[in-house]
């Protein structure tokens, strides 16, 4: 399945609204960026923001709120 702009905020708004947990969010992803079938005309950002989710779940790169709008804000 392509992988769009609102794919990836309808990903967000789920787990924003309590549809999606941290794992979930994270688990999808991954799979996403390996299999790699992204919007061309988006796929540089895609696979920022898309990548950056994947991390999520590391103390490190993990997200806050204002990380999410951000992507949100980013991805129309």
């Amino acid at each position: 399945m392509k992988i769009t702009r609102q794919t990836v905020a309808d990903k967000i708004t789920d787990y924003l609204h309590g549809k999606l947990s941290q794992a979930e969010l994270v688990d999808w992803a991954e799979r996403a960026m390996m299999d790699a079938d992204f919007d061309e005309a988006d796929t540089d950002l895609l696979t920022e923001i898309v990548g950056r989710l994947g991390l999520a779940d590391v103390a490190e790169f993990g997200l806050r709120w204002q990380d999410r709008e951000a992507f949100l804000r980013r991805l129309g």
